[in-house]
């Protein structure tokens, strides 16, 4: 098993097309790093070079300290399952899983070791003599990431391998995956994925990319709590954090932050140096939300829309002045009905504000 090491990666397509830029990431064995993002953001490009199924246009990237720019796929130590299951329709599943390590001239021996010990990590042993027509989607899956295994590679790196699965699946496997990864300690994993709940249950470490770029790297809870831009805030979490317009302001020699559309609500800041009425953003999740009746609050406005899940309600609420609407997330079913006028609250420690180019003021509230 082995470390990653990706300093300075660009990736330019036809001399012009800048798609990956300044890419600079260590993983250490025994991680498992995901790679989130919106389509087009080059999580996939950036696994692909990983790989060597596409070039580096510049840095270097470095495998148990080896340096593979140029190195071809087939010699880097590397397994990848892909989106597609891209199994052998004539062959069993034993035989799958053995093609890689045949065509290697490894003993008939030894391929059935390592062959019986993956399909057992697999729950596969007893679909061995069947046929891939003859297994599910989840299966299937499970089979590809078995011919992976049997190869004992320096890293292993998923591509998206459940977008094919039904909701019900996805859970299932995801969980497979998970129980995997707690079985080989060792083994570094790079998985990607545009599902950030995939992204949250199965990461040591979260590479969160956008246009090219690496916006936040940490655990998954890190950029959950502390989103270092606006940008991390909305994708990390669902529904996405909300953001509101606001000011800082100065009163009776205290700096606080007011939110433009509800002048009357005011909350202190830690930082008095601010410049006063400078514009800024106030973030706060749907599920730190909840209704008040009396004293303060944080925004009022009218339901537009109510989304009951049984386990939870969300509040599309409208807010005077406001483009966006303040999304509430609640326990449980609730009494509301659309039109119904509310007044959400939060507390401070679950407060964020930014500043006008979106980057977060760190320990601001």
């Amino acid at each position: 098993m082995a470390d990653l090491k990706l300093t300075n990666i660009k990736k330019v397509y036809n001399n012009q097309v800048e798609v990956m830029r300044d890419i600079n990431l260590d993983i250490k064995q025994g991680e498992f790093i995901v790679f989130v993002g919106p389509s087009g953001c080059g999580k996939s490009t950036l696994l692909r070079m990983i790989s060597g199924l596409e070039s580096i246009s510049g840095g270097t990237l470095e495998i148990d300290g080896q340096l593979v720019n140029d190195i071809p796929p087939a010699m880097r130590g590397i397994a990848m399952v892909f989106q597609s299951y891209a199994l052998y329709p004539h062959m069993s599943v034993y035989d799958n899983m053995a093609f890689s390590l045949q065509i290697a001239k490894v003993s008939k021996a030894d391929i059935d070791q390592q062959v019986r010990k993956a399909a057992d990590m697999l729950q596969l042993t007893e679909y061995l003599d069947r046929l891939p027509k003859a297994l599910s989607g989840g299966q299937r899956q499970r089979v590809a990431i078995g011919r992976a295994i049997v190869r004992k590679p320096k890293v292993f790196l998923f591509d998206e391998p459940l977008s094919n699965l039904d909701a019900a699946l996805r859970v299932a496997t995801r969980m497979e995956i998970a129980n995997l990864k707690e079985s080989m300690p060792e083994s570094t994993m790079v998985y990607v994925t545009h599902d950030q709940v995939e992204a949250m249950t199965l990461a040591d470490r979260i590479v969160l990319l956008s246009a090219g770029n690496i916006e936040q790297v940490g655990p998954p809870l890190e950029l959950y709590a502390n989103p270092r831009n606006v940008f991390v805030a909305k994708f990390i979490g669902s529904p996405a954090m909300n953001i509101i317009p606001a000011k800082i302001t100065q009163t009776g020699g205290i700096t606080g932050v007011q939110i433009v559309a509800q002048q009357h609500v005011s909350v202190p800041l830690n930082t008095p140096d601010k410049d006063h009425d400078a514009l800024v953003s106030f973030g706060v999740r749907p599920e730190d939300l909840f209704v008040v009746t009396e004293g303060d609050y944080l925004v009022e406005g009218n339901i537009a829309f109510i989304e009951s899940l049984g386990e939870a309600t969300l509040l599309y609420v409208k807010v005077p002045n406001c483009d966006d609407m303040v999304i509430g997330k609640l326990s449980g079913t609730t009494e509301f009905k659309r039109g119904d006028q509310v007044k959400l609250m939060t507390v401070p420690e679950k407060m964020h504000l930014f500043d006008t180019t979106g980057l977060t003021y760190r320990n601001a509230i």
